[in-house]
C-alpha cells in the first residue's frame, strides 16, 4: 500500500464499508474512483481492510526485524565491483561478503546492472585434430549452401539413445520440510531397465522410434547385424515412396554404423550421399554440438517423455513414440535453422566450440 495516500486509503475504507463489506463490489467501484490503471489489486484492498479491523489504523507498520539496506548507490557501485572481480559466485555467498541482504543483491544484478544469471555450458573435449576436421565439415556445408539454398533441409540426421526407466534424485536439490527427520529412504536398482531408441530427424519430421530390443522386449546391444536388420526392415519401408535423389543421409562413427557391409548397404539408397566415417563425407567425431539429435531431438525428448513418470518399460516406449508424434514441422524447421546457425558459428570459430547459440523452438 505505500503506493496509496493516506486519503486514498482511507477512502478505500470507506468504500468498503459502504458497499456491505463485499469485496468484488468494493473493488469495483474503487476501479471507477481511482481509474482502471491506478487501482490497488483485491489482494491489496483485503489486505488493507484486515489490517484496519485489527489496529483501528490504515498507516504501514514498520518492521520489527533486522532493518533492510536497500540499493542505494553505495551498495550497487560495491555489487558491481564484486561481480567484476568474481562473476561465478552466488547471490547468497555474494550478499554475505557484502554484507547485504541477499534480495537486495539480487534487485541490484537484475534491476540495476541489467545483469543475466548463464549457466556454464558443458561440451566434450576437442582434441587439437578436431578443430581442423570440424571447420572442414562446416566450409563443406557451407560451400553446399552456397550452391543450394535449401541444402542443410536435404539431410537426415540419424543417431541412437538410451532413456533409463528410472531417474536419480539429486540429493542436493532436494529438502523435506517437517518438524522432525522422516528419515526417507528412496531406493533405486543400480542398473535401471531400459530402452535404445533410434530415430532419424530431418526438416521433413522424425523418422522413429526404433527400438532396439530381442523377443521379450528387452534393450539390446546395437551391432552391426542388428543395425542392418534396422535399416532393412525399418527404415527403408519408412523411406518408401521418398524421392531420395538429392537426400544425404548422416550417422556417427561408431562401429556397427561403419562396419564395410553397413556402408555398402547404405550406398544402395544413399549412393555417393552418405555423411560418416568412412563414408563419402567425413563426419567428424565429438560433433554433438552440430548434430540435431544430440542439441535437441534427446533432450527434448527426455524433458517431456519423464515428466509424467513412466512406471515400466511399455508406458516409457508409449511415452517416447506420443512425444516424437507430437513434434510439428515448423519446430523440426526451427531446428535445422538452428543447426544453420551452428555451422556459421563452428566455421567462424575456426572448428572450436560453439558460443553464444540461443535456441529458440
Amino acid at each position: 500500500m505505500e503506493n496509496y495516500t493516506i486519503e486514498q486509503r482511507i477512502e478505500i475504507v470507506k468504500i468498503h464499508y459502504k458497499n456491505g463489506e463485499n469485496f468484488a463490489t468494493t473493488v469495483r467501484k474503487i476501479r471507477t474512483s481511482f481509474g482502471h490503471h491506478n487501482a490497488p489489486s483485491r489482494n491489496t484492498v483485503i489486505n488493507l481492510i484486515k489490517k484496519f479491523e485489527i489496529s483501528g489504523s490504515v498507516l504501514t507498520t514498520k518492521s520489527s526485524g533486522r532493518p533492510r539496506i536497500g540499493r542505494s548507490k553505495v551498495n550497487i557501485a560495491a555489487v558491481s565491483a564484486s561481480v567484476d572481480e568474481s562473476p561465478s559466485i552466488s547471490i547468497r555467498h555474494r550478499a554475505q561478503q557484502l554484507n547485504i541482504s541477499r534480495c537486495p543483491v539480487q534487485r541490484i544484478l537484475t534491476k540495476d546492472l541489467h545483469l543475466h544469471a548463464y549457466k556454464i555450458q558443458l561440451t566434450q573435449h576437442l582434441h587439437p585434430e578436431d578443430h581442423v576436421q570440424r571447420r572442414t565439415f562446416s566450409n563443406w556445408i557451407l560451400e553446399q549452401q552456397q550452391i543450394d539454398g535449401d541444402f542443410s533441409k536435404k539431410i537426415i540426421f540419424s543417431d541412437e539413445a538410451h532413456f533409463q526407466l528410472g531417474g536419480y534424485v539429486n540429493k542436493q536439490n532436494c529438502r523435506i520440510w517437517g518438524t522432525e527427520n522422516l528419515q526417507m529412504i528412496q531406493q533405486l536398482p543400480m542398473h535401471s531397465p531400459r530402452v535404445t531408441v533410434w530415430c532419424e530427424f530431418w526438416v521433413g519430421g522424425v523418422i522413429g522410434p526404433y527400438f532396439f530390443q530381442n523377443d521379450v522386449g528387452n534393450a539390446v546391444t546395437v551391432t552391426g547385424i542388428r543395425y542392418r536388420d534396422m535399416i532393412t526392415n525399418f527404415l527403408w519401408k519408412e523411406l518408401n515412396g521418398m524421392d531420395l535423389e538429392d537426400i544425404f543421409f548422416q550417422q556417427d562413427g561408431t562401429t556397427c554404423h561403419t562396419a564395410a557391409e553397413t556402408m555398402q548397404l547404405l550406398q544402395t539408397k544413399f549412393y555417393g550421399r552418405v555423411i560418416s566415417r568412412h563414408g563419402d563425407v567425413n563426419w567428424p567425431p565429438r560433433l554433438c554440438d552440430l548434430t540435431p539429435l544430440d542439441f535437441f531431438l534427446c533432450g527434448f525428448l527426455k524433458g517431456k517423455v519423464y515428466a509424467n513418470n513412466p512406471q515400466t518399460i511399455p508406458e516409457l516406449k508409449e511415452a517416447i513414440g506420443r512425444t516424437i508424434t507430437e513434434i510439428s514441422l515448423q519446430r523440426c524447421h526451427n531446428v535445422i535453422e538452428n543447426f544453420n546457425k551452428r555451422i556459421n558459428v563452428c566455421q567462424q570459430g575456426r572448428g572450436g566450440h560453439l558460443s553464444d547459440i540461443v535456441f529458440h523452438t
